[in-house]
């Protein structure tokens, strides 16, 4: 979840999320370095909307906090639209990472998929803020993953965990860490269909506002 932010005067439009972390596995330095990497991720296509038949650049500021002690009543009624709420375990009730649904401000982050270069975090955010898995999971002959393909998608060789592997054999899908935020991904999120207020603020995404207890993967 986030809230967009229209300057008209710079050309810009600055979209601002701020990320608070609980769980055992949390930190202050996993906390900032997971904000750079959503924060890289989704500026490094130096992307560009039109609104009102002007140019604005798309610029992500997006920061990270370590909250140890965070309460449940924290997050079920927080009403600021930058606030996003993420429990980091080592182990995940499904296995993997997950939000709680398209345009929502909060999940579970499992500690080993925000290692190695995985853009999980920059995937999931992108969830947050109103994107979802393209339907077409077969992309071979188009290149270059965007950041919203799941896991499992098949692609082109180079993408692919293992270049030489036949698709759907073992190393034949997506290597998360080839996963790039394109242009087409920042034209998903139609930012021109935004309802902007009076002084230029617009919400992306929704208040899902779960607080996640520590969970263990089923037996």
């Amino acid at each position: 979840m986030g809230e967009a932010e229209w300057l008209k005067s710079d050309s810009v439009i600055r979209i601002h999320s701020d990320f608070y972390f609980y769980g055992e596995a949390a930190s202050a330095a996993l906390a900032e370095s997971i904000a750079n990497d959503i924060a890289n991720h989704w500026n490094e296509p130096a992307a560009t909307v039109v609104l009102k038949n002007a140019l604005f650049n798309i610029e992500f500021i997006i920061r990270g906090f370590y909250e140890k002690d965070l309460i449940p009543e924290t997050v079920w009624f927080n009403t600021n639209p930058r606030n996003n709420y993420f429990r980091i375990e080592e182990v995940s009730p499904v296995h993997v990472s997950f939000v709680d649904g398209i345009q929502c401000n909060t999940g579970y982050f499992k500690l080993d998929n925000l290692i190695n270069n995985s853009t999980t975090a920059a995937h999931e955010y992108g969830h947050t803020i109103g994107l979802d898995h393209p339907e077409q999971l077969d992309i071979r002959g188009m290149g270059q993953p965007g950041i919203m393909y799941p896991r499992g998608t098949i692609c082109d060789p180079p993408y692919q965990y293992d270049p030489t592997a036949e698709p759907l054999k073992a190393g034949g899908t997506i290597n998360p860490s080839t996963r790039k935020v394109l242009q087409t991904d920042i034209d998903h999120l139609r930012l021109h269909k935004l309802s902007w207020n009076n002084k230029g603020f617009a919400v992306l995404g929704d208040f899902s506002s779960v607080y996640h207890d520590k969970q263990h993967p089923p037996q």
